[in-house]
């Protein structure tokens, strides 16, 4: 009885030595970090600009990234087939909301104007174009080197035609050793220099015309041709 008793004593022994080093383990810890991408500059100052109205009308979205993205951690390359998650270096929100959030001010500011919405939206809005994107590659790599690679298509929001379709990659130098938040603000000017692309292309390209708008202008001028037809037959 003495030997069991002894037995058990044992381990509730070394678990009270062990509480204080366990309890030092936790306190140790270091606290977590949260990240949100930055939208680029707005007015001449570097400062926010308000906008109103504007020439265009845009919707975003959707967006989507791979799968291995699609975590709170912040992912960073290792190696050609090796990801490295961080427990203690998190985004702020989903990466891709912020993304698509980020997107959404930068086009604002470049476009210069308020009618900017993303898409799934509840704002019913005649648009001009829709642009839609599959971010292939959103992440810092082994090669001092911030990556943004996507494939990107404008399209017309009445007849859901692709106007254009490309795949652009953005890089970003880092310094070696960058912290996370200097990879994070590489990532925020990749995205930046792929807003100032789209913005180009949508600045290039010719407003769509609404379906049937074709047809109603024809149908305005069709009276004024039969009437001119009418009129030469009296005169003769």
């Amino acid at each position: 009885m003495r030997g069991t008793q002894t037995r058990g004593i044992a381990p509730a022994l070394f678990m009270i030595a062990a509480l204080p080093w366990l309890l030092g383990s936790c306190a140790s810890s270091p606290p977590s970090a949260f990240y949100t991408l930055e939208a680029m500059a707005g007015g001449p100052d570097g400062g926010d600009q308000a906008i109103q109205g504007g020439r265009l009308a845009v919707g975003l979205g959707p967006v989507s990234f791979p799968r291995f993205l699609d975590r709170p951690q912040v992912v960073q390359r290792q190696g050609g087939h090796q990801l490295r998650l961080d427990e203690f270096h998190r985004w702020g929100g989903s990466l891709d909301d912020d993304f698509l959030r980020v997107f959404a001010e930068n086009l604002a500011q470049l476009l210069q104007t308020s009618r900017v919405v993303v898409f799934p939206s509840e704002l019913r809005m005649q648009l001009d174009f829709r642009v839609m994107a599959e971010v292939v590659a959103f992440e810092a790599g082994p090669s001092d080197q911030a990556l943004l690679k996507v494939r990107w298509a404008v399209l017309d929001p009445f007849s859901q035609e692709v106007l254009s379709m490309r795949e652009d990659s953005y890089r970003k130098r880092l310094p070696a050793n960058a912290s996370v938040s200097q990879q994070v603000a590489a990532l925020s000017a990749a995205l930046a220099d792929f807003s100032r692309d789209v913005a180009d292309e949508l600045r290039r390209l010719p407003k769509p015309k609404p379906l049937g708008a074709e047809l109603a202008g024809m149908n305005w001028q069709a009276p004024s041709r039969v009437t001119s037809a009418r009129h030469n037959g009296r005169s003769g």
